[in-house]
C-alpha cells in the first residue's frame, strides 16, 4: 500500500509583486480557477503521483473582525500558499516538481519575500512547508496510477458487456468468464494496466502504529489532571461561550459571486478558507487539542471513505499560520458547495463546531457542540465570508467522483476474485 501525503509550502509575496503574480497564476489556467495540466509554468499532469494542487492567495479580508474581542487588528502579511496532495512522501514529489518545474515555480516564487533565484529551490520549498495540524484522505493508499488504470479498466469492460439483464447466474459467470478473458488479452497486448499495489513502507507503518499507541497513552496519561482542572475548564469554556461576539453578516454580492466563477467546473470542487483564531490561550490550546484529536481520528479510523458520516471529500487538512492565531483549511469535495456544506451540518454539525468554533466569529455554541452551525443562514454566510479564491487548481482525474472511484475498485476487485457466486457475478456485472 501507498500511503498518501500533503504539503503547503507557504511564503509572503513581495510588496508591489502582488499584481504580477497574479497574472502569472492566472496564465497557468484553461478555465477560470482551473490548470491546464499541460500548463508551461508548473506542468501538474506530468507529475504521475499528484492527486490534487492548488496556488492560493491568502489574503484575510476580514482582519478587523477581531478588534471586536478588544483586541489590535494583526499585521500581518499577504501569504502565497503551493498547496497539495500526493502519493508517498511530499518530500519526494517536492524534489521532484524542484527538477522538472524549476523554471515555472522559480517564477512564481520570485514574487515572495526572501526568494533568491540563486538558492537551492528544494530546500527552500522545504523550509516553507508548514505541518499540518490535521490532514483527512478519503481512502489511504488508493493512488493516482490505481485511479487511471481502473477507469480505464471500468471504460473497458463496459463498452463490451451487454446491456441487457442477464437471465440467469450461469449466463452471469459466462460472460464474467469472456471479460476476464478479454482484460487478459488487453493486458498481454498493453492495451490495459492494472499494476499491483506496493509493498507498505516500513517506515511509514511503524510511525503510524507508534502514533496509535502513543496519543491514547498521552491521553490516559494527562486524564487525572484533566479531571482536576475539569470543572474550570467548563466555567472558562462557558464564560467565553455567552460572550464571545458572534459575527455573521451577509457576504457582498461580489464576492460570493467571484467564489461562484471557481466552482461547478468539475464534478469535484475545491476549498480555501482563511480566519483569526480567538484570541488567549484557552482558545489556541483548546483548539490545538481538537486538532490533534481530528488528526489521530482521520489517521487510524476515518481512512477508507467516510469523514465522520461525510462521504464527498477526497483530501481536507487544517494548518496553523502566524504562530497559530490564525487557521487555514483547504478541501477538495465533490457535488456543489451548497451540498457541500448542509452535508456537514445534517451529518456532522457538531463536529464543525467543535474545531470552527474557536475562529473568530463563529455563530454561538453551547457546551463546545450545540446550536453554532445549526443556525443555517448565519453558517452559510460565516463560512462564505471566510472562503478565499483559488487561483489554480489542478485535479488528477477529471470528470471523476469518489463514487466512481469505489465502483472502479469494485470493479477490478470483482475481476480478480478467483471464484464468485452467481449472485456475485450478477451483482458486478450491475457495476459495468
Amino acid at each position: 500500500m501507498t500511503p498518501q501525503d500533503a504539503f503547503i509550502v507557504v511564503a509572503p509575496i513581495a510588496a508591489r509583486r502582488g499584481q504580477d503574480l497574479r497574472k502569472l497564476l492566472d496564465s497557468m489556467n484553461s478555465q477560470p480557477g482551473i490548470a491546464d495540466p499541460a500548463n508551461p509554468v508548473v506542468p501538474f499532469g506530468q507529475f504521475d503521483r499528484l492527486h490534487f494542487a492548488r496556488f492560493a492567495v491568502l489574503d484575510d479580508p476580514n482582519l478587523a473582525d477581531i478588534e471586536t474581542y478588544g483586541v489590535p487588528r494583526p499585521n500581518v502579511p499577504t501569504y502565497l500558499a503551493f498547496l497539495g496532495d500526493c502519493d508517498g512522501p511530499a518530500r519526494e514529489l517536492l524534489s521532484d516538481l524542484s527538477r522538472r518545474a524549476a523554471s515555472g515555480l522559480r517564477s512564481i516564487f520570485a514574487c515572495c519575500e526572501g526568494f533568491d533565484d540563486k538558492a537551492d529551490l528544494l530546500a527552500w520549498m522545504q523550509a516553507h512547508n508548514l505541518p499540518g495540524a490535521a490532514t483527512y484522505v478519503n481512502w489511504v493508499g488508493r493512488t493516482v496510477r490505481q485511479i487511471r488504470e481502473e477507469s480505464a479498466l471500468q471504460r473497458a469492460l463496459s463498452a463490451r458487456v451487454a446491456r441487457e439483464a442477464f437471465a440467469s447466474g450461469a449466463a452471469a459467470q459466462q460472460e464474467r468468464r469472456e471479460l476476464i478473458q478479454f482484460v487478459q488479452e488487453e493486458v498481454r497486448a498493453g492495451c490495459l494496466v492494472l499494476t499491483p499495489p506496493e509493498a507498505t513502507p516500513l517506515g511509514w507503518a511503524l510511525a503510524s502504529l507508534a502514533n496509535a499507541i502513543a496519543v491514547p497513552l498521552i491521553g490516559l496519561a494527562a486524564l487525572p489532571l484533566l479531571l482536576v482542572l475539569s470543572p474550570f475548564l467548563i466555567i472558562q469554556l462557558r464564560r467565553l461561550e455567552t460572550t464571545d461576539p458572534e459575527i455573521c453578516p451577509r457576504p457582498s454580492l461580489q464576492s460570493v459571486q467571484q467564489l461562484q466563477l471557481l466552482e461547478d467546473r468539475d464534478v469535484t470542487n475545491q476549498y480555501t478558507a482563511l480566519g483569526c483564531i480567538k484570541p488567549g490561550l484557552f482558545r489556541r490550546w483548546l483548539l490545538t487539542v481538537l486538532l490533534a484529536l481530528a488528526d489521530y481520528a482521520c489517521r487510524h479510523i476515518c481512512t477508507h471513505g467516510f469523514l465522520a458520516r461525510v462521504q464527498t471529500i477526497h483530501f481536507a487538512r487544517w494548518v496553523f499560520l502566524d504562530g497559530k492565531t490564525r487557521l487555514v483549511f483547504y478541501s477538495n469535495y465533490d457535488g456543489g458547495h451548497e451540498a457541500y456544506m448542509d452535508d456537514f451540518i445534517n451529518k456532522v454539525g457538531w463536529g464543525l463546531n467543535v474545531l470552527f468554533s474557536n475562529g473568530v466569529g463563529w455563530p454561538r455554541t453551547d457546551w463546545l457542540i450545540l446550536r453554532g452551525c445549526r443556525g443555517e443562514m448565519s453558517f452559510k454566510f460565516y463560512q462564505r465570508r471566510h472562503q478565499l479564491p483559488t487561483q489554480v487548481w489542478f485535479k488528477a482525474y477529471p470528470g471523476l467522483a469518489l463514487t466512481d472511484l469505489e465502483r472502479n475498485q469494485r470493479i477490478r476487485e470483482g475481476l480478480e476474485m478467483p471464484r464468485v457466486s452467481d449472485t456475485q457475478a450478477l451483482e458486478w456485472l450491475k457495476l459495468l
